[in-house]
């Protein structure tokens, strides 16, 4: 990073940049969380909400919003639609919060975010990565993670010429909008390289069997199994898929991008490649001051970690930016975030609200997330 990047404290000094006129009346700014804690992606909750009060801590000691300080209302959406639209109900109208940073799933994105859009209130995904159907929402929908389009497509592209495999067999989940997505992204991209696709299974999210799909796709004799799930799913496919005696790559999208997955599949889990909107190892000062922030507070960080510090990141960076706190204020500021220095390198919005960066493609070696060399 060149010494014009360096600035506050830790990452919030490096992150959130020194323009803009100072905000004047002392005053408590909530931002809300509509996070998975309990449920189906409580292990991803479990990340964003480290990731949110380590930036609300950050940018608050920076000093970087002068006369604000920053409070994190953070609820469970228990991973299900319905408590996905509660939670926003309650933050959009009892806690008055002038952005609201989730939900955990896609699925639930697409129930709760028509709320905040017709409340007028900015919402930053952190992990909806189904291409269609989030920003599509309206104008006070932004994204920070990169959709299954920006991830997988470069994913398998680096995958392939690592490799050079030629079949491909497929196995997704066809009851949730993150799954489905990627799967369409996986099949259009594998097409578009002319990768013969064998064979396609399904499975649905209370699964825990996939022996008989994983029987029927192994016995095609594919150069990689592509399989589009989230982590509770992913680490039971990886699991069986070894213990039927495939000992071919295994590809996964963004479902994939969690500890839990090494945890969970143990040593099965060892040469999975995952596509990841987050270089872990990258030297880059953001990032490296990221890891060391996580570590003093005794955490172990993931892609969806990094992703959750980096909207809140964003919204501050949108505050600093218009000088003021507003739901519309933020709103504004959000257009104007171009160039941000966060753990996932140097961020921007498309004109899509959509957020854009460089994507990796990581392996599992040695029990840890590297990338693939």
């Amino acid at each position: 990073m060149r010494p014009a990047a360096r600035a506050l404290p830790i990452l919030a000094s490096v992150a959130l940049s020194l323009c803009g006129r100072a905000l004047a009346a002392e005053t408590t700014v909530r931002i809300g969380a509509c996070l998975s804690l309990t449920g189906a992606a409580a292990v991803y909750g479990a990340q964003q909400k480290a990731g949110i009060l380590a930036a609300v801590d950050e940018v608050n000691r920076s000093g970087t919003l002068p006369g604000v300080r920053l409070e994190a209302i953070i609820e469970d959406d228990a991973s299900t639609k319905e408590q996905g639209i509660a939670v926003f109900q309650r933050l959009i109208g009892r806690d008055r919060v002038s952005a609201i940073i989730g939900p955990t799933l896609s699925n639930t994105a697409t129930a709760a975010d028509p709320l905040a859009q017709a409340a007028r209130v900015p919402v930053v995904a952190v992990s909806n990565t189904a291409p269609q159907g989030i920003t599509d929402i309206g104008d006070y929908i932004w994204r920070v993670s990169l959709t299954e389009g920006q991830v997988i497509p470069g994913a398998l592209k680096r995958a392939q010429a690592k490799l050079g495999f030629r079949t491909a067999t497929v196995l997704y989940g066809n009851d949730d909008a993150f799954t489905q997505a990627g799967y369409n992204v996986m099949k259009g991209t594998l097409d578009s390289m002319g990768v013969k696709i064998l064979a396609t299974q399904t499975f649905a999210k209370p699964d825990r069997d996939y022996n008989a799909q994983l029987t029927a796709l192994i016995g095609q004799k594919p150069d990689i199994l592509v399989v589009s799930a989230l982590v509770e799913n992913a680490a039971g496919i990886v699991a069986q898929a070894r213990q039927l005696g495939w000992r071919g790559p295994i590809l996964g999208g963004n479902g994939f991008n969690s500890s839990a997955l090494i945890k969970n599949a143990g040593p099965a889990a060892e040469d999975v490649l995952v596509g990841t909107s987050w270089n872990r190892v990258s030297p880059d000062p953001a990032n490296q001051a990221f890891l060391k922030l996580m570590a003093s507070r005794g955490f172990e960080p993931d892609q969806f970690c990094a992703q959750a510090y980096t909207g809140l990141l964003v919204i501050a960076e949108a505050m600093k930016l218009t000088g003021k706190t507003g739901r519309d204020d933020v709103k504004a500021g959000l257009a104007r975030v171009t160039g941000l220095l966060t753990p996932l390198g140097r961020f921007s919005f498309l004109p899509s609200r959509d957020g854009e960066h460089e994507p990796a493609l990581q392996q599992v070696k040695d029990g840890k997330f590297q990338i693939a060399q």
